[in-house]
C-alpha cells in the first residue's frame, strides 16, 4: 500500500496514492510524505531507489531484523526505528522496523505491518507537522510510538504492584513463572530503548541534514524525544530490578520455610535417635542382660527415655529451634 501526503506551493495539503508520487517526482516542489506498507520487496526496492535513496539504506530498511540505527547520506538522513505493531500491559509486543528517509523537503516511511503511530498521525496531525518540516514529522512519529510504549509500561506497573502484594500474602510458583517471563521481556525492552536513546544522543551530538539539533525548534523536539526514550529505559531498568528483587524475595521465603521444616524434622530425629538406641539395646535376644533381672527395670527405662526426650525438648527450646 502506498499513501502520499503533499503540501503544495500554495500551502494546501492533499492526500492520495501513486498519482501524488508521480506528480511530486516530476517537479520536486513542496513538502512530501510517502508511506509504504506491505509492498513486494523487489517493487519496493525499485521505487525507493528511483527516489534517489541509497541502495545500502534500502537494504537495511527491508531487513526483517536489524538493530535501530542512524546514518547520514548526501541528501537525506536514514533512521531505522523499532516501532510497534501491538503492545499491551503484559509486555507482550509485536515490534517492527520502521525506516525513515528524511530529506529537506521529503519524508519516506517504510514498514511491513500497520504502524499505530503512523496511522494516528496520517489521519490527524500529519498535515500540520508536514508543514513544519519532514524532520518534525519523523520525530513526532517516533515520539508518538514511544508514548505507546510508555502507556503500556505504566499499566504494567500496576500489575507488578499486584504481584508484589500477592507474593507477600500467598506466593506460589505460578506468580514466580509470571515474574520470570516479565523479567525476560523487560530485558528485551531495555535493550531496545537503549538503542533509541543512543540514536537521540547522536542527533544531539552531530549535525544532520534534515534533523539539525542546532536549529532551536528541531533541537527542542530532539531533546523531548531523547527525554522520552531515557524515561522508557529508566522505567524498564527499574521494573527489571523490582522483578529481580521479588524473585529473590520469593526464593528467600521459600528457602526459609524449607529451613523451618528441616529444623522440625531434625528435632524429631534428634529426640528419637537415643530412644531408638535404648529400645534396640534392650530388645537384643541375649540370654544374659544384667538389667533384665531388676524388678522395676521396665519402668526405670521408660523414665530414663522420657527424661532424655524432655531434656532434649528443653535444650532445643532454649536454643530457639522450637
Amino acid at each position: 500500500m502506498i499513501r502520499c501526503m503533499l503540501e503544495g506551493t500554495d500551502g494546501s495539503i492533499r492526500t492520495g496514492g501513486s498519482e501524488l508520487l508521480i506528480e511530486w517526482q516530476r517537479h520536486r516542489e513542496g513538502r512530501f510524505w510517502l508511506d509504504i506498507q506491505e509492498e513486494d520487496v523487489p517493487g519496493e526496492r525499485k521505487l525507493l531507489e528511483n527516489l534517489g535513496l541509497h541502495t545500502l539504506a534500502v537494504q537495511d530498511a527491508q531487513r526483517d531484523r536489524h538493530p535501530p540505527k542512524l546514518e547520514e547520506f548526501d541528501d537525506f538522513t536514514f533512521v531505522l526505528y523499532r516501532g510497534i505493531a501491538s503492545f499491551n500491559s503484559e509486555l507482550v509486543h509485536d515490534s517492527q522496523n520502521i525506516a525513515f528517509f528524511v530529506g529537506e523537503n521529503f519524508l519516506v516511511t517504510r514498514h511491513p505491518k500497520p504502524a499505530v503511530s503512523i496511522e494516528k498521525l496520517f489521519s490527524e496531525q500529519g498535515s500540520k507537522l508536514l508543514k513544519q518540516g519532514p524532520g518534525f514529522l519523523a520525530l513526532r512519529i517516533m515520539h508518538t510510538s514511544a508514548g505507546l510504549y510508555l502507556d503500556a509500561l505504566l499499566e504494567f506497573e500496576e500489575r507488578l504492584s499486584d504481584i508484589e502484594d500477592a507474593l507477600l500474602d500467598d506466593g506460589n510458583d505460578d506468580l514466580m513463572r509470571e515474574l520470570v517471563t516479565y523479567r525476560t521481556r523487560l530485558v528485551k525492552l531495555r535493550r531496545l530503548f537503549n538503542y533509541h536513546r543512543n540514536i537521540t544522543d547522536e542527533l544531539r551530538s552531530d549535525e544532520y541534514l534534515a534533523l539539525n539539533y542546532k536549529d532551536d525548534p528541531m533541537g527542542h523536539a530532539i531533546t523531548d524525544l531523547h527525554d522520552r526514550f531515557d524515561r522508557l529505559y529508566t522505567l524498564a531498568e527499574i521494573f527489571y530490578s523490582i522483578s529481580g528483587d521479588l524473585i529473590d524475595g520469593y526464593i528467600s521465603i521459600a528457602s526459609h520455610q524449607l529451613n523451618r521444616t528441616m529444623q522440625v524434622l531434625t528435632v524429631i530425629t534428634a529426640i528419637f535417635v537415643p530412644l531408638g538406641f535404648l529400645a534396640g539395646l534392650y530388645g537384643m535376644n541375649f540370654e544374659y542382660i544384667p538389667e533384665l533381672k531388676i524388678e522395676n527395670g521396665y519402668f526405670i527405662l521408660l523414665a530414663a527415655m522420657g527424661s532424655i526426650a524432655v531434656g532434649l525438648l528443653a535444650l532445643f527450646r532454649k536454643i530457639r529451634w522450637l
